[in-house]
């Protein structure tokens, strides 16, 4: 990837925070915050940026990115106008989108994991939701949307994780959902992915995550055993009584073999 403006929507949270780190090693990295002034106020990399209120296009006009990246969160509605406007600002000035979507614009299917072309449909007012967002962005030209599908993101400082960890000191059960099959990301490994299909100049639909599956009890199960925090109680959700899929694999754009990685890789990186 030759020299990027690279601009985060999203920058503040989790995985926008740990992509603005990886990116500002090497290239030329902005992004947005909503709240937190006294963290992001003085600094010049960051924007205050409310997506109810603020004008994404006026924002983008003024700091000219090449590549914008999308993670923010915040009220649907809004979301949906905001990406309307980057694709109207990508159109207008010929920059690449990556946006991250995720296994839930597939949670009607349960009873096979999805691949990229898979038809996306949707039972959840989130899942639905990213789907919009999708279909909007797919009036792109091609070379110019960069879609991305992540499973579930866990990590030491991911809010996953750190609501498994609450849920322990106060005593309070863990939610596991014994007949679920997933697969699974890690902060790290997801940027490390995005950062490589960028510098790859890649474009279309990919698939991040773990290679192979595994179930949710199982592997909620393993991260409290690392965590070593005491003797969880878990609350076993069934939902059905068949083994139900929520899984996103590649077939059709393979990943590059040196980010392809397994779910045992997601835990012993970082616990």
């Amino acid at each position: 990837m030759k020299a990027k403006k690279i601009f985060i929507f999203g920058a503040s949270g989790f995985v926008g925070g740990l992509l603005f780190k990886q990116f500002n090693r090497f290239y030329n990295t902005l992004g947005t915050y909503c709240t937190q002034e006294n963290t992001y106020g003085n600094n010049r990399k960051f924007t205050s940026f409310k997506v109810a209120e603020d004008s994404a296009y006026e924002l983008l006009e003024s700091v000219r990115p090449s590549i914008i990246i999308s993670v923010i969160r915040g009220p649907f509605d809004a979301l949906i106008t905001m990406h309307s406007h980057l694709v109207q600002y990508a159109n207008d000035f010929d920059c690449k989108i990556v946006f991250i979507s995720s296994a839930n614009v597939f949670d009607a299917y349960s009873k096979y994991p999805s691949y990229e072309f898979d038809k996306t449909l949707s039972e959840s007012v989130y899942g639905r939701f990213q789907i919009k967002i999708e279909h909007s962005l797919q009036k792109l030209p091609k070379e110019n949307l960069l879609l991305l599908r992540a499973p579930m993101v866990f990590g030491p400082q991911s809010p996953r994780v750190k609501e498994i960890k609450q849920l322990i000191l106060d005593k309070a059960p863990i939610e596991v959902f014994p007949n679920l099959i997933i697969n699974v990301s890690s902060g790290e490994k997801l940027c490390q992915q995005i950062l490589l299909l960028l510098n790859q100049d890649r474009f279309g639909t990919y698939h991040l995550g773990s290679s192979d599956l595994v179930p949710h009890e199982e592997f909620i199960q393993e991260i409290v055993h690392k965590l070593r925090m005491g003797n969880p109680v878990y609350k076993r959700i069934y939902t059905t009584n068949e083994n139900r899929y929520l899984a996103v694999l590649s077939k059709d754009n393979p990943l590059p073999q040196e980010i392809t990685h397994s779910y045992k890789d997601c835990l012993d990186a970082h616990y």
